[in-house]
């Protein structure tokens, strides 16, 4: 199953597509769809057609996107939901099933910790895909969203077990943290 991972944005637009087969995981491609500066009509059109592009190109088969958050400054929430609007739209248009996921449900699938800072995500994600570098910020959300949905969008409720079911091998959860299978803490994850 090919997923798209999308962290919607009205500046920037993260993105990340993966394979699933089993419990095994993929990196496709990932990237930011950067969304140019001008009035708000021609800002959303952007995202729908980059998004649109990326789903031309790669065939996803399942689409996930993260949940707009409550913002202090709800001017800044409206717009935020508008950009998510459009990236279920773009995906909806493809036929493509479309499954929400919150900020802290997919930080506690890829991390085990819904508090997770962009850094301890940006390298969960690039273990978890054995990627040779740290995947951008906004890219790394795109994929953990994509991550979280291939491992059952299991949040909050997550077992330490492993990830919705999908072991790491040579890795365990212990208190939100990555700790290597001989009770090490693994560097750069958790503080």
């Amino acid at each position: 199953m090919r997923i798209l991972g999308i962290d919607p944005g009205l500046n920037v637009t993260g993105f990340g597509v993966l394979d699933q087969a089993g419990q095994q995981l993929s990196y496709v491609t990932s990237g930011c769809i950067k969304v140019p500066r001008g009035e708000l009509p021609y800002r959303l059109k952007a995202i729908l057609d980059g998004l649109c592009e990326i789903i031309a190109s790669f065939h996803p088969e399942q689409v996930s996107v993260e949940k707009v958050f409550v913002n202090v400054n709800p001017q800044s929430t409206l717009l935020l939901g508008q950009a998510r609007g459009t990236a279920i739209c773009a995906a909806i248009s493809n036929d493509l099933p479309v499954a929400e996921y919150t900020a802290l449900q997919v930080k506690q699938a890829v991390v085990g910790n819904g508090h997770a800072s962009k850094e301890q995500v940006q390298e969960m994600v690039r273990r978890l895909l054995k990627l040779s570098g740290l995947p951008a910020a906004d890219s790394a959300d795109g994929l953990a969203c994509a991550i979280c949905h291939a491992h059952g969008g299991l949040g909050a409720g997550m077992s330490n077990a492993g990830f919705g079911g999908s072991a790491i091998s040579g890795y365990r959860v212990r208190g939100g943290r990555l700790i290597q299978a001989a009770g090490r803490r693994a560097r750069g994850i958790g503080t």
